[in-house]
């Protein structure tokens, strides 16, 4: 097997490194892993893209680079110039230092990430790993990821959509932030969403007398939507969503057409 790495969180971040452990496990002996990550922490970029700028890569490593653009730029290097003559048969984004879940995955570059591969036809789960601010037993902050990522992936690569042509979604997994002996199990739900936004903007009036703004992210702890992710994730399972491209409203086009009926 043929896997693609990368994250948001940059080619030096640990759960980069943790996510090679899983993806060379994946790859077995005849299989190779190729990296293919931001230079610079890219976290909220989403599905951007650079197509309005050239991206620098710099091979750091063996089949390792960096790539001074968004997670998703690294999918379009990957397929497009590093892996060019051997398409990966896999994209895994991550492990991202931190859950997405709900909203976050509109503003997410390792679900951007995944989403880009997904467009092209590959193979492509995101994997991320929640946190807490309390000290773990564990020293390992990815270690609820790093024991179960290699099982749930080998069973999401058999799952039957990624054989279809026509198939336009990917996977979103989340690790709950205890040690690897506690997690109860595993939840496949739907993304869920807060009954607030976590994202605000204040302002700051610099020295020169110019304004600037700054974007502030905080989640609210406010009730999880009933069996979702966010839910499921802080009692400790492992959650899974399957996510697609598609963003079609269908309920409310179907709607529409009356509306606007002559």
């Amino acid at each position: 097997m043929n896997i693609l790495l990368t994250n948001d969180d940059g080619i030096h971040a640990p759960g980069l490194k943790v996510a090679q452990e899983i993806a060379n496990s994946l790859a077995g002996t005849v299989g190779q892993v190729t990296t293919v990550a931001p230079s610079s922490e890219k976290s909220g970029v989403a599905h951007s893209t650079s197509y309005i700028r050239p991206c620098l890569i710099e091979k750091i490593g063996e089949k390792s680079y960096s790539l001074e653009g968004t997670p998703a730029d690294c999918i379009l290097a990957g397929i497009y110039y590093v892996l060019k003559d051997n398409r990966p048969d896999l994209i895994i984004s991550g492990i991202n230092r931190g859950q997405n879940i709900s909203e976050d995955v509109l503003y997410s570059g390792t679900i951007g990430a995944a989403m880009e591969g997904a467009i092209h036809g590959v193979k492509s789960i995101a994997l991320s790993q929640s946190y807490s601010k309390k000290p773990l037993k564990s020293e390992d902050e990815f270690n609820s990821a790093r024991s179960h990522a290699t099982k749930i992936c080998q069973k999401l690569i058999s799952d039957n959509p990624f054989i279809e042509d026509t198939f336009n979604g990917f996977y979103n997994v989340n690790f709950p932030a205890c040690d690897a002996t506690k997690v109860k199990g595993v939840q496949i739900c739907r993304t869920g969403l807060r009954r607030e936004s976590s994202f605000s903007m204040t302002s700051q009036i610099s020295p020169a007398g110019k304004t600037f703004l700054w974007v502030n992210h905080n989640p609210i702890n406010s009730m999880p939507c009933p069996k979702s992710d966010s839910e499921y994730l802080g009692a400790g399972y492992i959650t899974i969503s399957a996510l697609k491209t598609e963003l079609n409203w269908i309920e409310k086009n179907n709607n529409l057409i009356s509306l606007f009926e002559e």
